[in-house]
This record gives structure tokens, sequence and C-alpha cells, in this order.
């Protein structure tokens, strides 16, 4: 594997700087729950999550957040950050913003979301920030909690791009699309009207970037984030086998140089890019089953098991609950951090979901 580095300074007083997914976090980005709503029944919402979750989403879409959810959240997010603070980690918040008002375009309308998951809505490579044309209506102004805190940083040296903004008309969603049945031939709630993605479709391991297309992410947004990183970077597709994808870091989350853990029921490991081939294939347990009613109510996968954040090639913040990952990863020699994060599962995710890098140190180099 040839990890040679590249001639790729960034400004020293730069405060963006972020190559991969494992170098030591020095400043992260981490989600807010502050006026979570309940995001309006459209079929990019319902038919991406669970099943049980999907029903029940129909009859309370629009409406904010409980209470005593949000409370639940709340209580493993500050725990969340407290580890992060006590490994001496600068943690920033985004803005709050009112989700639950009613906003339009000139061909359709919504509420918003919440602002829990910054990883879904942002890429950062090196020193840019990258806004990602995401294709959830709800969605669309989700950046808004953010600018502050990206103009204090693009006013700091860093670079800040926006992909272009989507119209997000019915043309872009299939308005036949049925969840397909194992073996039924793939198909995606987005069609290729225009470019949309989610950056939570990518994983950066230096010059070489993962992406899975999903019901977020189409061909049309992988190849403009390729025109657009040019030949400095390579992107290569990872099929995922589930029927509902979104989000790849639920299917392929690289924890180290050379090491990257897959989830077996979504990833075909056999098949995996030749750029992989001298990579170390860590096969992640099956998920443990997760206590308590917000598990039933999740908006994700049993797999975001696998929805880590590494905060240096050894730690690895973890979901308590999942003890026999726990282990797993202490057999690999990593230093896994157990914390309570099941209740933020509702509100779109877990620890990688739930967080955006700023910086890492480190540098740009050839993983694969």
């Amino acid at each position: 594997m040839n990890s040679d580095t590249l001639n790729q300074p960034v400004g020293p007083t730069c405060p963006v700087s972020s190559f991969n997914e494992w170098d030591p976090l020095e400043e992260v980005i981490v989600g807010s729950l502050d006026g979570a709503t309940i995001p309006p029944y459209h079929v990019t919402v319902t038919l991406n999550v669970p099943s049980f979750t999907g029903k029940l989403h129909r009859l309370v879409a629009g409406h904010r957040f409980p209470k005593w959810m949000v409370k639940l959240a709340q209580a493993d997010l500050d725990e969340f950050i407290g580890i992060l603070k006590g490994e001496n980690i600068i943690v920033r918040r985004p803005d709050a913003i009112k989700h639950s008002a009613r906003y339009k375009t000139a061909n359709w309308s919504s509420k918003g979301f919440c602002v829990a998951c910054p990883r879904d809505g942002y890429l950062v490579i090196g020193d840019e920030i990258i806004e990602a044309p995401m294709c959830w209506r709800s969605r669309h102004f989700e950046g808004d909690a953010y600018r502050s805190l990206f103009k204090e940083y693009f006013n700091a040296g860093a670079r800040w791009t926006s992909a272009p903004r989507p119209m997000l008309t019915d043309d872009i969603y299939d308005s036949s699309y049925t969840i397909p049945e194992y073996g039924e031939t793939m198909r995606y709630i987005v069609t290729e009207f225009e470019p949309v993605f989610d950056a939570a479709d990518f994983v950066r391991c230096g010059r070489d970037l993962f992406v899975t297309r999903s019901n977020v992410t189409n061909l049309m947004g992988i190849e403009w984030l390729r025109r657009h990183l040019g030949d400095k970077y390579r992107v290569h597709e990872i099929p995922s086998k589930c029927r509902q994808p979104m989000h790849i870091d639920s299917t392929f989350m690289p924890l180290a140089p050379g090491r990257v853990l897959v989830n077996p029921d979504y990833c075909d490991i056999d098949n995996l890019p030749a750029a992989l081939k001298d990579w170390e294939i860590l096969v992640a347990p099956r998920p443990d089953p997760t206590p308590g009613i917000m598990n039933k109510i999740s908006m994700c996968s049993a797999w975001t098991s696998i929805n880590v954040l590494s905060l240096d090639e050894k730690k690895i913040v973890v979901e308590r609950c999942q003890t026999t990952l726990i282990k797993q990863l202490k057999d690999w020699g990593f230093d896994p951090i157990p914390c309570n994060f099941a209740s933020y599962g509702p509100f779109g995710g877990a620890f990688h979901c739930a967080t955006l890098d700023v910086r890492r140190r480190g540098t740009l180099q050839n993983y694969c």
C-alpha cells in the first residue's frame, strides 16, 4: 500500500483541514436538536426509513418532535460532547433556526427537519467545505444554521463551495417507486433529472473517496463531485445491497490507514473496488439489540452500529450497547470509547452522522 505524502500544504492559520476519517481530530461541528421537527410527508422520507417508522411517519409528519424524545436524545448528545471535550477536541455548534416554519419555492412548499446530522449536508476535503445538493425538500434551507460558522471559516482562509442548487421539482423523484425486493433489479427514488447527493454517501481516504449510489445520491451527483475535485482525487463507487440505500457510513466505514469496517449485509465483500486490494477488511459483527422505545421509532437501520467516529487511528467512539462490536474492536487493536447514543436514532443517525470534521491533524496522502 502506497502512503506517500503528497505536496498538499494547508495554510497554517486556516482552521479547516481534513483529508480522511482517522487523523487526530482537533475541531468538529456537532449537530443540534433545537427546534427539531418531524419532516413533512414525502416519498424520500417515508420510503427511506424502517417500515414501522415509515407507517408512523405518515401520521405525525410535520409536527414537532415530542419533548420527551428530545430530552432523551439530548442526554446522549451531551454525553458524546463531553467525551469529545474530554479529548481536548474543539466542539462547534450550528445556530438555532425555526424548522417548523413553512417555506416555499416557485414549485413546492415544505417545513424543515433539524440539524442533528451535519455530515449529511457538508463534505470537508482539505481546506474546502462543500455544500451538498440534498434531495429532501425538508432540508433545502438547513444550511442557514451553519452560515455563521462557514463565514468564520471562510474569513480565516477556508474555501467554501456549493454544488448547483437543486430545483427539487417532481421530475427528480420516481413517482412509481416501490422498495425493491431482494433479487429484483435495484431502483432508486431519485432520477437523473439533476445532480443530487448527500455528503454522508461519501467517505474520505486521502486521495481516494468511496461513495454509494442511493435514494438520496444519484449518478449525476457523483459525477459532479468527481469533476469538481479533478485529477487530484479518485472517486470509487461501492454498490450497496441494501434495498433502501442511504448513506455509506452504515455500510463501509474506514477506521485507520488500510483498515475498513464493513457491513456484510449491505456490502459485497468479494467485489470491492480494486483500490482496496491491499486493505484489511474488518467484517462487522451483527448489531446487538438496542433497548428502549427509541430504537423502535428510529429513522435508521440497526447497522448504524458501525456509524462510529474515529478520534485518531486507535480511539473510536461507539454505541455503548454494541458490546459485541466493542469487544471485536479491542481484538482488532483499537481503543473503543463507549457512549450512549441510541436515543439519537429518530433524529437521523449516530456518531459519524452527528458530526462534521473541521480539522484533523494530517496531510493529503495516498492510501490505496
